[in-house]
C-alpha cells in the first residue's frame, strides 16, 4: 500500500506537490485513529477539494445492514442532504464503471442514466465525478464531486490525486473493518469465559443442591436452611456474573428495521413479509437489525440465494423475525462467529437465535425477543 501511495504522490503535478505530500502524510497519520473519529472521511473530502478544483464531495462506503452505500463523510455540501443519500452498485453505473475499471469516472450528459434518477438533479449538478475506494479487491465505497454546478473537466494530476485519497480512505475502511472484527472476536471470548464461569461456578453447586433436595434420605434438622442459603450464594454469584459480563449493549442504528426492509424488498430475489399490526418498539431496533444484518452477512459468504425470505412478525409478547435462503453452498455443523455473537446478544434482551439447515438446500436464522418490559 506504502508503495502504491509513494507513486501517486511521485506522480501529482509539481507545482502542487509539497502541498499535495503534506496532505497525504497528515492523512496517513490518521488512519489508525480512523475508526474512533467520524472526522476522518470528512477530512478525506476535504483533502480531495482543496488538492482539485473540484468544491463539494461525498463520500459513501457499503453497509451490509443496509446493503447499500451511506454517507459518512463530506464537505462543501449540507451534512443534512448529504444524510439523505443511499443507493446500491446496481442502480449507479457509472459507480461499477469506477470500481470496475479502478479510475475516476466523470460524466455530464444524462446523469439519470448513470446515478440514481432520484439524485440525478441534486444540489444543481451539471457534471459529477466518482473516485473508486477499493482494497484487494473489494469493493468499499465511492467518492462523488463536483464543482457546484456547471460543465468541467479534470486534469490527469487531479485524476490521479482523487485515485490516492480513495486508496487513502479504502486503507481506513479496511483498518475500521478489522478492528470491527478484533471487537467481536473479543465479545466472543468474555462471553465463552462467562458460560465456563457460569457453568464451573453455578451450573455444577445446583447440581450438587438438585441431589441433595432429590434425595429420598429425609432432611436433617438445619438442612433446609443450608440448602436456602447455599441457594442464595448461587444467586448471587449468577447475579455477579450476568451484571460484569452481559451488560445491554445499543449500538447506534441510523435507521429502521421497517426501513431496511422495504429497501431489501426492491431487491428481486427478497421477499420481505411484515404482519400486519406490528411496530417493533425503538428498544428492539439494534437486536432486529443486527440478527438481520448478520443472516444477510451469512447468505453473502455460504449461499448462491436466488431467494431470499423475511418475515417480521409476533407472537404473545414476543416479536419475531425470520431469515430463510436457499442455495446454501454447504450444511455447516457449526456456526460463524457473527450466529455465536449474534445468539449471545439475544440472551441480553431475553431472546433467542435459532439457526441451521433449511430443507433441502437453505439455511435459516430465527430470532424471538420479547417485548420491552412495562
Amino acid at each position: 500500500m506504502r508503495a502504491r501511495v509513494d507513486l501517486h504522490i511521485e506522480a501529482l503535478g509539481s507545482p502542487a506537490r509539497t502541498d499535495a505530500i503534506d496532505v497525504l502524510v497528515g492523512l496517513l497519520g490518521e488512519v489508525d485513529s480512523a475508526t474512533e473519529s467520524g472526522e476522518f472521511y470528512d477530512d478525506v473530502c476535504e483533502a480531495l477539494c482543496r488538492l482539485t478544483s473540484l468544491r463539494r464531495a461525498a463520500l459513501l462506503l457499503y453497509d451490509p445492514a443496509y446493503r447499500a452505500v451511506v454517507p459518512v463523510g463530506s464537505t462543501g455540501v449540507d451534512p443534512a442532504l448529504v444524510a439523505q443519500i443511499e443507493g446500491t452498485l446496481d442502480e449507479t453505473p457509472m459507480a461499477q464503471r469506477a470500481l470496475a475499471k479502478d479510475h475516476v469516472v466523470e460524466v455530464s450528459d444524462d446523469l439519470a442514466s448513470h446515478v440514481p434518477a432520484r439524485y440525478a438533479r441534486f444540489a444543481g449538478i451539471t457534471t459529477i465525478t466518482c473516485t473508486p475506494i477499493a482494497a484487494a479487491g473489494r469493493w468499499l465505497g465511492v467518492i462523488f464531486a463536483d464543482r457546484g454546478g456547471g460543465r468541467f473537466e479534470l486534469t490527469d494530476d487531479e485524476k490521479r490525486t482523487m485515485l490516492t485519497l480513495g486508496r487513502l480512505a479504502a486503507l481506513a475502511a479496511s483498518v475500521e473493518r478489522a478492528t470491527e472484527q478484533r471487537e467481536r472476536a473479543k465479545q466472543l471470548s468474555e462471553r465463552v469465559s462467562l458460560t465456563r464461569e457460569i457453568h464451573e461456578q453455578v451450573i455444577q453447586r445446583l447440581f450438587g443442591l438438585v441431589l441433595v433436595v432429590g434425595s429420598d434420605q429425609p432432611l436433617a434438622p438445619g438442612d433446609r436452611s443450608r440448602i436456602d442459603e447455599e441457594l442464595r450464594a448461587v444467586l448471587a454469584e449468577l447475579r455477579g456474573a450476568l451484571d460484569r459480563s452481559l451488560e445491554p449493549s445499543q449500538p447506534e442504528t441510523r435507521t429502521t428495521l421497517r426501513h431496511l426492509l422495504d429497501r431489501l424488498g426492491q431487491r428481486p430475489e427478497v421477499n420481505v413479509s411484515w404482519a400486519d399490526g406490528v411496530e417493533i418498539p425503538a428498544e428492539l431496533e439494534p437486536i432486529l437489525q443486527s440478527v438481520l444484518a448478520e443472516a444477510l452477512r451469512n447468505v453473502d459468504k455460504h449461499a448462491r440465494a436466488t431467494r431470499i425470505e423475511v418475515s417480521v412478525g409476533a407472537e404473545p409478547e414476543a416479536f419475531t423475525l425470520e431469515v430463510t435462503n436457499d442455495g446454501a453452498v454447504e450444511h455447516r455443523n457449526d456456526s460463524g462467529l457473527g450466529l455465536r455473537l449474534m445468539s449471545l446478544e439475544a440472551i441480553q434482551h431475553r431472546g433467542i437465535v435459532e439457526f441451521g439447515p433449511a430443507p433441502p438446500d437453505g439455511w435459516r436464522v430465527r430470532l424471538v425477543v420479547p417485548g420491552p418490559r412495562r
